[in-house]
């Protein structure tokens, strides 16, 4: 891949990163609750779900998602199915949430565990990725030289832009986290941190197939 094509597709990319979407509001939410660690994992599952997307979207299931008016629709309402449960249950989180934290750190590699596993579904249960990749790969590769390398060259640098995003997303989010150390303001967040998951799995309902 010459230079000029990737700094190009980097450009892209990044511009693509860089707008909130579930990913970055559930780096928010882990920095504020937890810290960057728990950020780190949610994140990581998040670019490993950004593989697994663009693997599928590769070979071709990015291509049936735009042709098949049934699979899209089942993509797309389990995608806005698992970002209303995760609000709800957040709006539902009445208490001090961060205190509850405190308490749960002995249990902590579990709960890295259900962080990762949280980030991945985020990201897997989305159709918008896949169909992003299956319209911005072509515009990038060429079809004359290996495809495998262009795919790796591609994709990783997806992932490595977007895992530094977040990265950068949880930092700044953790700075305000002692705003959020009382009872009201941390029932606050959640009701607010809720609403807006709920917005975005409303908002998936609306997703077409263009």
């Amino acid at each position: 891949m010459e230079l000029h094509t990737w700094l190009l597709y980097l450009t892209v990319a990044l511009i693509a990163i860089v707008s909130p979407g579930p990913a970055v509001l559930l780096a928010i939410n882990n920095s504020i609750i937890y810290d960057l660690k728990a950020t780190a994992f949610s994140s990581l599952g998040n670019i490993i779900g950004l593989f697994v997307l663009s693997s599928a979207a590769m070979l071709g299931l990015g291509v049936m998602l735009k042709t098949s008016a049934i699979l899209f629709a089942v993509f797309k309402v389990l995608g806005a199915c698992y970002l209303i449960y995760i609000g709800i249950k957040q709006f539902r989180a009445f208490g001090n949430i961060f205190q509850q934290v405190e308490l749960e750190h002995r249990k902590r590699k579990a709960q890295d565990a259900k962080i990762f596993q949280k980030g991945f579904l985020v990201c897997i249960t989305n159709p918008k990725p896949i169909i992003f990749f299956t319209a911005l790969f072509p515009q990038f590769i060429n079809p004359e030289a290996p495809l495998l390398e262009q795919f790796f060259i591609l994709t990783l640098t997806f992932m490595m832009l977007s895992f530094s995003t977040l990265m950068g997303y949880a930092y700044f989010a953790k700075r305000l986290k002692a705003w959020f150390l009382t009872s009201q303001r941390a029932s606050w967040f959640n009701r607010a941190v809720g609403a807006i998951f709920i917005a975005l799995g409303l908002g998936l309902l609306g997703l077409e197939r263009k």
